[in-house]
């Protein structure tokens, strides 16, 4: 027997994927849970609560595929391909719960704004299994710019129908490169800023 979690979520995605998002209650995911109201209530207040555990459950799916070591010889260009190919994978058997999110989102900004923390929660840990920081002001940056790179492969990943995701794997390729290749004259160009500024108390008239 499922735990009462489990039961709910699933319920849940088969519910979005067959009606879609708007048309799903809580009470139709109680009811095809086998459970009542108010004890998936008490699990999942709202439908946002079951996307983000949606999202949750991915996540672990992924990093439960993540190496327990670094190979050295890696960039962190290839260990992000890896984790995001990792991440597709594993939305497989969920597409048409996955459009279902994205066509109401579409449709409701102020699901969107909803959403979006655990979709952050989400970028921070691929890019943590990549062996990527995600905290601080840095981390933020790389967590925006890696939810800008999955909204535009999503496009192409939910009409890759080829058996290996070839399309998908094209589309992530290119963005990371466009994404490294960014970051590499944002460093360059802190680098320069930072040997402009003379350090405190040098060549100044007191000195």
């Amino acid at each position: 027997m499922k735990p009462a979690r489990d039961a709910a979520l699933d319920a849940f995605i088969g519910l979005i994927a067959d009606r879609g998002f708007a048309e799903v209650t809580l009470h139709d995911v109680a009811e095809a849970a086998g459970s009542s109201l108010a004890d998936l209530y008490r699990l999942y207040p709202d439908k946002v609560a079951l996307v983000g555990a949606f999202m949750a459950r991915i996540d672990g799916q992924v990093l439960a595929g993540t190496p327990s070591r670094r190979d050295p010889d890696e960039t962190a260009r290839d260990r992000l391909f890896d984790t995001m190919m990792r991440r597709y994978d594993a939305l497989r058997p969920y597409r048409e719960a996955l459009a279902a999110i994205r066509r109401a989102a579409t449709r409701d900004p102020v699901l969107t704004l909803a959403i979006g923390p655990a979709l952050r929660r989400s970028m921070a840990t691929m890019l943590e299994a990549a062996s990527v920081p995600s905290e601080g002001l840095t981390g933020a940056l790389r967590q925006n710019g890696l939810l800008a790179i999955h909204y535009a492969v999503s496009r192409v990943y939910d009409k890759d129908e080829t058996g290996d995701l070839s399309k998908t794997m094209a589309a992530l390729d290119n963005r990371l490169k466009m994404a490294e290749r960014w970051a590499q004259l944002f460093d360059k160009y802190v680098k320069f800023s930072d040997s402009r500024v003379l350090p405190t108390g040098s060549n100044s008239p007191a000195a």
